[in-house]
């Protein structure tokens, strides 16, 4: 398959100016356009060909859901595969689901969150090339990393070639946190890379196969349909909520920093109008805020403390109202919270070491490290990754 030259079409991304307002993300730039939307760069590599697509609710072209955008314009997509939360419809975090039929175009779906997390040698028959486009929000904890690594494996396995279709990062503009360590490598983070990243999910396919991480050291024959007019400065608004509770542009922005909560006994907003915009627990005695969750079909079906008031934290505006926060995980929260909660010995399970990628960050908070004392030793991390990112940046 005939690769497209990524460097010359970045070359005439770069003739557009453009001013970058980094602290100002609520200003969308309109000339920005996904992969999915250069029609001309990626059709002649679909035309005539069986089309598998990796999609969901927030894989959109032009105000279309990509597979419909595709079969309108004589692509033949054969088959769909979809990751969490589902393609059309909306299934809660960590909610298993099989195999179906989509009721508008009557492919059929293979569940990649269910019995399998791989598309199995069968899934992939009778297709000539697969394509990937799926809005990432560029946080390590994001299933849809795993998902597209993969996809990435079978495809190599296979032999058939992958098409991403790139999206923009909306927390492309940093990176931050502790690097995976091996040992602690599962769906929620496979790979050696910080919670933050800073690479669109394109640039990681890149990095996936550049740096040999796909099993057995396999490489898939990949192809990437960048974003125009686009780099990791640039604000951008997501048309569409990427996932069921990530619905808001705060909520994706605090996602780095409050989801290690989903490590612990606190809840996050999970059955309110503003998960990942708050935090409490019916124990807790600090705050003026409260919330009481409840159950919604499609986001958070029973979400901890169903029905109890919590007591905690109202973060919706932080951002706004302080942006010194911008651009950095917020540990002082987590470590404030394990203080008001009185070391709560039960105060983490066991899933947060996988959140965090190790057993050192929950062994520093309970040591009563300071924020600055815990930020510093990430720091060799960081900076050996930094050198790892800068090989497979397609926007500087």
């Amino acid at each position: 398959m005939k690769r497209q030259n990524l460097g010359a079409v970045l070359k005439g991304q770069r003739r557009s100016f453009f001013i970058i307002f980094l602290f100002f993300p609520f200003l969308v730039l309109a000339q920005v356009r996904p992969g999915a939307e250069d029609t001309a760069a990626y059709f002649p590599l679909l035309k005539g060909k069986r089309v598998g697509i990796v999609a969901n609710n927030a894989s959109v072209s032009e105000g279309m859901n990509t597979v419909d955008f595709l079969l309108a314009r004589g692509i033949r997509v054969k088959r769909i595969f979809s990751p969490e939360h589902g393609f059309r419809s909306e299934s809660e975090a960590g909610r298993e689901f099989g195999d179906s039929r989509d009721p508008v175009t009557g492919l059929r779906i293979v569940s990649l969150y269910g019995s399998r997390k791989k598309p199995a040698l069968a899934d992939l028959k009778g297709l000539d090339i697969m394509v990937f486009d799926i809005q990432d929000v560029g946080v390590r904890f994001y299933t849809y990393l795993s998902t597209l690594a993969y996809v990435m494996e079978a495809c190599a396995e296979k032999q058939i070639p992958l098409l991403v279709l790139d999206r923009p990062d909306p927390n492309g503009f940093y990176i931050d946190g502790p690097v995976l360590e091996k040992e602690y490598a599962s769906f929620v983070g496979l790979h050696p890379v910080p919670v933050v990243y800073g690479m669109t999910i394109g640039e990681y396919a890149c990095m996936v196969n550049g740096e040999s991480w796909l099993k057995n050291g396999a490489r898939c024959d990949l192809t990437v349909i960048p974003v125009a007019n686009y780099n990791h400065g640039t604000p951008y608004d997501l048309p569409v909520k990427p996932s069921p509770n990530l619905a808001s542009r705060d909520a994706i922005f605090l996602y780095p920093s409050l989801c290690f909560f989903e490590g612990t006994i606190m809840s996050v907003g999970r059955g309110t109008p503003y998960p990942f915009e708050v935090l409490g627990h019916p124990d807790m005695t600090s705050g003026t805020f409260s919330f009481t969750p409840r159950s919604i079909p499609g986001a958070s079906l029973h979400p901890p403390f169903e029905g109890r008031e919590c007591r905690g934290k109202d973060l919706r505006g932080v951002l706004r109202d302080n942006p010194a926060l911008r651009g950095k995980i917020n540990l002082s929260w987590l470590i404030e919270t394990w203080r008001d909660m009185g070391h709560d010995t039960t105060f983490f399970n066991g899933y947060f070491n996988r959140l965090a990628g190790n057993a050192t960050l929950k062994q520093q908070i309970i040591r009563g490290l300071t924020e600055d004392e815990i930020r510093e030793s990430w720091k060799p991390g960081l900076e050996a990754f930094t050198k790892i990112r800068g090989k497979y940046l397609l926007y500087k």
